[in-house]
């Protein structure tokens, strides 16, 4: 029996690109999917019917699904979504936060609408659906989230500053939620991931085409198996994990012992000291569900 047998699941932004192929491969395993998509471009303008395109292709698989087009950046139509999942399906199991816009401009030329636009739809339209479902969630101890963040945020990458900080923000929003779900069994995590999509082929210097297929190596299919593993049974809890072109690892925070200068402390210390309280020579990870190191 498939883990995500009856299951109910939410996927937004699954008009394509990744969202479609975490769609169709939930459906695949007998899950009732709720396919949210506004259907704008990557720069969020604009409406289309790629909801309904995905539905149908699940539906002729044999699968079960439902359309939502409601954007995740409207707190109603966020919540739509879940009233959507529930009315049709009478629960919602997975959150699968995929939903995303690109607005790239170096810091010193970006506007802050450009900014805002980025944040309200990553981390607040992530924010938005995640907690209209979690009290259901919470009710029937077992929940899956998945937050999709990016290299961006993690690592840090030139012309998205407003991507970058919704993409880091996704993980401490991950560490909080798996914290407050563990006692109910719910599991929350990240995705990092890369392929050829709308979205990367829009950004300046890609070499993906947008109109054409993915190249095998970067196909958005080989990151749902991250997906999967994170909305499974036995799915991990505050964890990172980064998918692409079927090499799948993971990242974490590590800490290091670092000085203790005492209550008299002073900036002259602190400064004979620094080499000491930057040395990662012996840091070791940080677990935030057991708070402490592993």
């Amino acid at each position: 029996m498939s883990d995500f047998e009856g299951k109910v699941a939410i996927v937004t932004g699954a008009g394509g690109g990744l969202g479609r192929c975490h769609a169709l491969a939930f459906a695949e395993r007998g899950a009732k999917v709720v396919v949210n998509d506004l259907g704008g471009s990557v720069h969020g303008a604009g409406a289309s019917d790629m909801a309904d395109v995905v539905v149908e292709e699940i539906t002729a698989a044999g699968g079960v699904a439902i359309a939502n087009k409601a954007s995740v950046s409207d707190r109603d139509g966020a919540k739509s979504i879940v009233d959507d999942a529930v009315a049709a399906f009478g629960s919602v199991d997975i959150v699968v936060n995929n939903a995303g816009i690109l607005r790239d401009k170096s810091f010193k030329n970006m506007t802050l609408d450009e900014f805002d636009l980025v944040i309200d739809v990553h981390l607040r339209g992530s924010a938005y659906v995640t907690k209209a479902a979690w009290p259901i969630m919470y009710e029937k101890n077992w929940g899956r989230v998945v937050f999709t963040s990016s290299t961006s945020g993690i690592f840090g990458n030139f012309g998205q500053a407003n991507y970058g900080a919704a993409k880091m923000a996704m993980l401490g929003l991950m560490n909080v939620l798996a914290i407050e779900g563990a006692s109910h069994n719910i599991r929350v995590n990240c995705l990092a991931p890369g392929a050829a999509t709308r979205m990367t082929a829009s950004v300046p210097g890609s070499r993906f085409d947008a109109d054409g297929p993915p190249p095998a190596e970067m196909d958005p299919a080989l990151v749902t198996p991250a997906v999967l593993l994170m909305c499974s049974e036995d799915a991990p809890s505050a964890n990172t994990i980064h998918a692409s072109g079927g090499r799948y690892s993971r990242s974490q925070t590590y800490t290091n012992q670092g000085i203790s200068l005492g209550t008299d402390a002073t900036f002259d210390e602190l400064m004979d000291q620094t080499e000491t309280v930057r040395d990662m020579s012996a840091a070791s990870p940080f677990d935030p569900l057991n708070r402490g190191r592993r």
